[in-house]
């Protein structure tokens, strides 16, 4: 298993069989932010949706029959343990490489996934990290199209000081989430 914080990991995705396509399993998951819609196939998570629109919302409950697996188990826990203050690093294998997100869109996800616990960066640092300074807006609207937000902490990328910037899931859950990781750290 490669780690997290790899693009590899991410990136990585084991063909199915020829002639088959391996289905998605697809959860909800009751959170302190709002219900997390989770989509895993085989050992990665491939989507995490804050509080998924009432279309995507009807696809996680079609497959309400559907039986779980340790490794769902194991994303459930290791999120729990997150929202309670209890873990750091999440560890968990991700794909991207079924979103259709383009280069540039990599780049940005690669960078804000190295982003640690309790720390920020500004939508310009990320940019001058991926190679195009003054690139801060196109970081912003490629992080608002994160398909693994929470996982690539997204979250933790601001405008400035006084000034938290954009997220997937809405300003306010920005906000919880930059607290909670700031428990005796101060945010950026």
């Amino acid at each position: 298993m490669l780690p997290f914080g790899s693009m590899e990991a991410q990136e990585r995705m084991a063909p199915a069989p020829q002639g088959l396509v391996e289905q998605p399993l697809r959860v909800l998951m009751p959170s302190p932010i709002g219900e997390l819609g989770v989509e895993l196939r085989g050992t990665t998570v491939t989507r995490l949706l804050i509080e998924p629109a009432p279309a995507e919302r009807e696809i996680f409950l079609s497959l309400h029959g559907i039986d779980g697996s340790d490794f769902l188990d194991e994303v459930f826990g290791r999120l729990s343990e997150y929202f309670a203050g209890a873990r750091r690093k999440l560890e968990l294998e991700l794909d991207l490489g079924a979103c259709g997100l383009d280069s540039f869109t990599r780049r940005v996800l690669k960078e804000t996934a190295k982003i640690p616990y309790g720390r920020t960066r500004t939508y310009q640092e990320i940019a001058e990290h991926t190679g195009r300074p003054g690139a801060g807006r196109e970081v912003l609207s490629a992080l608002l199209g994160n398909p693994i937000p929470i996982l690539i902490p997204c979250h933790r990328v601001v405008h400035g000081k006084a000034d938290f910037g954009g997220y997937v899931g809405g300003a306010e859950r920005k906000i919880w989430l930059l607290d909670l990781e700031s428990q005796g750290i101060q945010v950026y």
